[in-house]
């Protein structure tokens, strides 16, 4: 399966969180990291704290999705992930953007949602997509070209 990873931290060493992080993925097992973008940084959306830094990861795994999440969220408590409440500030913070073209939306063995609920209307996801393939297709929404074309007004710049 092509899954997308995105990956985000507001807290904390948030650029050495992330490359961490990035090695974490490169360990799953049945799994290989194909690409991974630059990072980007981007005020928080629906929420309030620092500045996140994000980048987006492209895995080749034989895992299925829900056993990525799973995986997804022991490295998220690893780097001392809390959920205190919604869209509260983070450590680190791992979703799983698609899986292949599957569309999936499942209550168990844990809530999964793919495509991303919310990826077409993210910029600090979509950026970090197109530096490694603007062309891939969001299903049901289509490339992530077009889709970055309309969040062009959010702030979320190249982290140097």
């Amino acid at each position: 399966m092509d899954a997308w990873i995105g990956l985000g931290a507001n807290l904390g060493e948030r650029r050495a969180t992330l490359e961490a992080a990035l090695d974490a993925l490169r360990t799953l097992p049945r799994t290989r990291l194909i690409a991974r973008s630059r990072l980007w940084a981007s005020a928080p959306v629906d929420a309030t704290g620092p500045d996140y830094l994000n980048a987006v990861a492209r895995l080749d795994t034989l895992l299925d999705a829900h056993d990525l999440l799973a995986a997804l969220q022991a490295i998220e408590a690893r780097f001392g992930r809390e959920r205190a409440y919604r869209n509260a500030p983070r450590t680190l913070d791992l979703d799983l953007l698609l899986a292949g073209d599957a569309t999936i939306d499942t209550a168990t063995p844990r809530p999964l949602v793919v495509p991303h609920p919310r990826l077409h209307e993210r910029a600090f996801v979509l950026r970090p997509m197109a530096d490694i393939d603007a062309d891939v297709m969001v299903p049901g929404r289509g490339p992530v070209r077009q889709c970055l074309a309309r969040v062009a007004d959010q702030r979320c710049v190249p982290w140097p």
